[in-house]
């Protein structure tokens, strides 16, 4: 028997020195995203796409995470996070290190991108930097196609201060009466029904060198500000500034006095397109004193929610140049596979007049031989997943399809599909997360698309978001009724499908189809179930069983044996999970953790997480899936889903976790995990104090990049589609 080793000293582990703040750890995963923009390996056109995502998620940021900590203080809350920070504090760390982020973004898309652009033929001009036939262009496109949309608001006594929508770009203008000197301030909409950036047509896209460009044009609110005599006639015009808002757009929902869930979110979403309290002004650098106090007046904000900048504003409107027709500048085109298994499938007929005389096994004969990993975006999500809901809305022998749906596309094959299904006469029943963050608009059209045809849709649970991503397939074969399962850590999305990295597990064991059968019957109706025969549900037995999960290795290291955990996810805020990796650390539990975003665990404290390694992973595509390994004595333990260690996830929505019973596919999976801790290109080592260290090959030749190794492993197992 090995020998026992003595427990460790008491610490108290509540102690805010080991937390890192949640924001702020959020901040530096969104300066990860903006290396990528700046790193020189990085495709050109990629590093547009970065700048855009690096402002699209600091948008989302303040819409949510900075609104409620000024909610919070305007409620004088004082309690404190775990990592002993008021909220007041919170918002001065926030600007503190988001200054020098904004400021680099933007130095970087004007002092390094743009001359790179304008290199490789692309030219994002000033309207000054304009030739006179480029100017006429631009001057009759703008009487022809923006002058009628324009609305200028005067602001006056008699005319109050315009309500300014989220996200919008304006031009603040300064007029002058000519006869009385008196000079106004107006406001004028860009309108973002436009497209932000107007090309030239090519006979007008000649570069100082004589040759054609890749792109010419300038920003739609250049071609506004120098036509500005049309809006304002007879009156001269003595300076414009662009500004932009960014509004509180969280959802406030009563939901225990809500009678209609539905009706109750269509009236929050009116709300937020009208907008909340402004948290944010973006101006340029060169915005007078006078105006720049004006609009902080007007808007009610104070100099700490200025965030000025030298260049354009709204960099999230970048992202349109990823449509430009250069594939040079991109990273190559993703290639996706079917898996083996599942090519010379025998397809459904949709025609009910033509037998079905095709060869080959159908799609429940290949699951019924062994469970499926499916691993996107290296494998198709269409020849995979889209592809079992679309066999069983056309297989006569099913008689159920039961879902989740979180986040969707629009005119999604799957809708499509559970449409089709119910016109076939199955019963078909789907719970649509109508609180699911800024998708609230297209979960209600799919919501009553599908109501429309039979489906039964519930609309999530009060006090719960429904975060699983399951589906189940009811069929009879012969004399009995078998359960197909589909369990996954991403939504039922096929545009993101393309672009996150995610798993799903396709199998018809009986206890997973009993297990889901509990979970739509706790989901739709009124049931409480509490325990389940494999797989973990929040916020039910989740987190008990992640901590005994945790404390099973640490038990077995201080019985002398090994103990490993592995686990790959999202985000790791929740204290409890963080207190019990500390204490399994201290124990001498070798831990390793894949966390692409939030991760407030400290790992490398001397008697802490010595034994802890934290990295995040940030590429082409966005690590979405959730993996989970316990050593286990070498009995080992593995998992997939939809939940992160967060107290969301945990305690206040529907998650699901599925072990991996199939040996192949544990492997896989570890295989995967071992990859991914490989990677020298696009991990980065979290630090003790919060901040992370890019790893670096020694050469081009050791560079070892996990996304791209999982692509060619793919490629390799099969043929592309």
């Amino acid at each position: 028997m090995p020998k026992s080793k003595k427990t460790a000293p008491s610490i108290n582990l509540n102690d805010s020195k080991y937390y890192i703040n949640r924001e702020l750890s959020w901040l530096e995963f969104n300066s990860r995203v903006l290396h990528e923009a700046c790193d020189q390996r990085t495709p050109l056109l990629e590093r547009l796409k970065f700048l855009a995502i690096f402002s699209s998620n600091l948008d989302e940021f303040f819409m949510v995470r900075v609104a409620a900590l000024k909610q919070q203080v305007d409620a004088k809350v004082n309690s404190l996070t775990p990592d002993g920070r008021t909220p007041e504090q919170q918002l001065d760390e926030i600007r503190l290190h988001l200054n020098p982020l904004v400021k680099k973004q933007n130095e970087q898309f004007e002092q390094v991108l743009q001359p790179l652009l304008a290199n490789h033929g692309i030219h994002i001009l000033k309207y000054i930097e304009m030739n006179e036939k480029q100017r006429n262009y631009l001057d009759n496109y703008f009487k022809e196609q923006i002058f009628p949309v324009l609305t200028p608001l005067a602001v006056d006594p008699s005319h109050p201060f315009p309500y300014i929508s989220n996200l919008s770009l304006n031009l603040a203008v300064v007029v002058k009466n000519p006869e009385t000197e008196e000079e106004f301030f107006a406001r004028v909409k860009v309108p973002n029904v436009l497209p932000r950036f107007i090309p030239l047509p090519s006979e007008l896209g000649i570069d100082n060198n004589g040759k054609t460009a890749n792109w010419i044009g300038v920003p739609l609110e250049q071609a506004i500000a120098h036509n500005l005599e049309y809006l304002f006639p007879g009156m001269n015009i003595q300076e414009y500034h662009p500004f932009r808002i960014t509004r509180d757009a969280d959802l406030e929902l009563e939901e225990d006095e809500a009678d209609d869930l539905l009706l109750a979110i269509e009236q929050e979403l009116r709300k937020r397109r009208m907008g909340g309290t402004p948290v944010r002004l973006e101006i340029q650098s060169q915005t007078p004193e006078v105006l720049r106090s004006r609009l902080l007046q007007d808007l009610e904000l104070s100099e700490n929610d200025v965030y000025a900048v030298d260049g354009l504003l709204g960099l999230r409107d970048l992202m349109y140049f990823m449509a430009l027709p250069l594939p040079e500048l991109k990273d190559p085109p993703r290639q996706s596979v079917v898996p083996s298994r599942l090519q010379r499938l025998r397809e459904p007929s949709i025609d009910p007049d033509v037998l079905d005389v095709e060869e080959g096994k159908d799609f429940f004969a290949v699951i019924r031989e062994k469970d499926l990993l499916v691993h996107h975006p290296y494998q198709s999500f269409s020849g995979t997943v889209e592809r079992f809901i679309t066999h069983a809305a056309w297989d006569p022998q099913v008689l159920a399809i039961k879902m989740t749906l979180y986040r969707t596309s629009g005119d999604s094959p799957i809708v499509n599909a559970l449409i089709a299904a119910a016109e076939n006469g199955k019963q078909v029943s789907v719970l649509v997360e109508l609180k699911a963050r800024f998708d609230e608009e297209n979960n209600i059209y799919w919501a009553r698309r599908l109501e429309r045809v039979g489906v039964h849709v519930v609309y999530g649970l009060v006090g719960l978001k429904t975060h699983s991503k399951i589906v189940m397939v009811v069929r009879r074969e012969k004399a009995r009724m078998r359960r197909y399962v589909h369990i996954g850590t991403g939504n039922y999305n096929p545009k993101t499908a393309r672009l996150y990295t995610d798993l799903g597990l396709l199998s018809c064991r009986e206890e997973l189809g009993a297990d889901l059968t509990d979970v739509f019957n706790f989901l739709t109706g009124y049931s409480r179930q509490k325990t389940y025969r494999e797989i973990l549900v929040a916020p039910v037995n989740m987190r008990d069983r992640f901590l005994e999960l945790i404390n099973r290795e640490m038990e077995n290291v201080q019985n002398g044996f090994s103990g490993r955990i592995v686990a790959k996810m999202n985000s790791l805020v929740d204290p409890e999970i963080i207190t019990a990796l500390y204490n399994a650390s201290r124990a001498g539990v070798q831990i390793d953790l894949i966390v692409r975003g939030i991760c407030c665990l400290r790992p490398g404290l001397k008697d802490i997480s010595e034994n802890i390694r934290i990295i995040s992973i940030i590429g082409r595509f966005l690590e979405h899936s959730r993996i989970f390994y316990f050593y286990n004595n070498n009995q080992e333990e593995i998992y997939i889903g939809s939940a992160d260690w967060m107290r969301r996830n945990l305690d206040r929505r529907v998650e699901v976790i599925t072990p991996i019973r199939d040996p192949e596919i544990a492997k896989d999976l570890q295989e995967i995990l071992g990859i991914m801790l490989a990677d020298n290109r696009q991990a980065w080592d979290l630090q003790a104090d919060g901040t992370y260290i890019q790893r670096r090959p020694y050469d081009d030749s050791q560079e070892a990049n996990s996304q791209k190794i999982l692509m060619s492993m793919a490629l390799r197992s099969t043929h592309t589609t």
